[in-house]
């Protein structure tokens, strides 16, 4: 894979930047397009390059595969497109930046190819594909964050902290919104020198904020803290203060970056596929009706990555399932299994699992399974697939939007 230069990020403080700024670019191109994604771990993506032959499997992605490769059956790396990606643990945050390719998904070390690639892979390679001039993703993740309280925007006013979040001593109102401002700064930061992302970029060319792409929730879905399960009324959306932290999001941002008209996609939470329970269901709901808030209609676009969910992976990764529990009750000794008098030897009990396996999981399940899964299944099981798909409806959506 081609290396790509990287290096870490420096804080520092920025001016604000417009969404267009100066004419047309010195090399006779229009400006360069920059898009914005941001989100959590699934916009960090963890669909492992080794899954990418999956596609191959179905006609209707083999083309897509066709432009994730090269000649040589390497990861393609994008001619026109950059990508600056600033991710991290903790206070350990860093910027890996480059040539888009593969690897740009979820990292240990923010500065290091991951082996993974989230959305922004194939989104890339379909904004590189539009357009004639360059293109460059500013991307923003970090796994197991909230928009209530890690990306909370200005206008959502100051964190209250509930009495479960005082008893822990977690969430101080003081840190709320740290990775929304991180978010901002790191956009300026790169928006301050674009030449050192982009080298074919000159001074005096121009630039224009294109899109900006929202891809989280797992946490906000799962708390029921900030989200209190309503005891009698049924009528309302518990998650109806998601829709509104959302809106805010996107109008704090349109403002600190000087972009009111910015498009705007949300990825909207899709693990579990098309039949999801009462609880994802509702926030899935929330998330879409962003898009129906009054003064940000028609510039905001939903999509449902429920559609992109692989129910035969999702399938065979349940029987993976029974499997790890069949290996619990037997090392736990349960009064209604095979080890419940606890005679059972470590190697009789790995043996147990192994041929209980092999009658629930077949050799054809199996090799799909390693070809096509790499990661669990609220990261849509790791698949590359799913995520190219996925980064496909993206951008399509954008430029949808910006054909309008």
């Amino acid at each position: 894979m081609p290396l790509c230069h990287m290096r870490i990020a420096v804080a520092v403080t920025l001016f604000l930047f417009p969404l267009l700024v100066g004419n047309p670019s010195a090399s006779g191109k229009g400006p360069l397009k920059v898009f914005i994604l941001a989100g959590q771990s699934n916009m960090e993506g963890h669909a492992k390059v080794e899954t990418f032959d999956y596609l191959a499997d179905d006609p209707k992605t083999v083309p897509l595969l066709g432009k994730m490769r090269d000649a040589s059956g390497e990861p393609h790396t994008c001619e026109g497109a950059w990508i600056s990606y600033l991710t991290g643990a903790g206070d350990k945050n860093g910027e890996g930046y480059g040539r888009l390719t593969a690897g740009y998904g979820s990292r240990r070390n923010p500065a290091e190819d991951g082996g993974k690639i989230g959305p922004e892979f194939t989104f890339g390679i379909t904004m590189d594909d539009a357009f004639n001039e360059d293109v460059l993703i500013i991307k923003t993740a970090w796994g197991g964050k909230s928009l209530f309280y890690d990306y909370r925007p200005p206008s959502a006013g100051p964190y209250q902290q509930s009495d479960a979040d005082k008893e822990r001593e977690r969430n101080s109102p003081e840190n709320a919104g740290h990775y929304y401002r991180l978010m901002i700064k790191h956009i300026n930061f790169v928006l301050s020198d674009i030449g050192r992302i982009c080298p074919n970029y000159k001074s005096e060319d121009s630039y224009e904020i294109a899109g900006f792409v929202w891809f989280q929730g797992f946490n906000d879905m799962v708390n029921r803290n900030a989200y209190p399960e309503a005891v009698n009324d049924k009528s309302t959306n518990r998650f109806e203060a998601y829709t509104q932290n959302l809106g805010h999001l996107i109008r704090d941002l349109r403002k600190d970056l000087n972009a009111p008209d910015i498009p705007v996609v949300i990825g909207v939470m899709g693990v579990g596929g098309k039949a999801p329970n009462e609880k994802n269901a509702e926030f899935r709901d929330a998330m879409t009706a962003t898009a129906d808030i009054a003064d940000l209609q028609g510039t905001v676009t939903p999509i449902q990555t429920s559609e992109f969910w692989d129910a035969s992976l999702a399938a065979i990764d349940d029987k993976r399932g029974k499997v790890r529990q069949m290996r619990y009750l037997l090392r736990t000794k349960n009064k209604n299994h095979a080890n419940k008098d606890g005679n059972m030897t470590a190697q009789q009990q790995r043996d147990f699992v192994t041929q209980y396996e092999s009658e629930l999981i077949t050799a054809a399940e199996r090799a799909q399974w390693e070809r096509g899964a790499s990661n669990a299944g609220y990261h849509y099981l790791g698949c590359a697939k799913t995520f190219a798909v996925m980064g496909e409806a993206f951008a399509t959506a954008i430029l949808a939007q910006r054909k309008k």
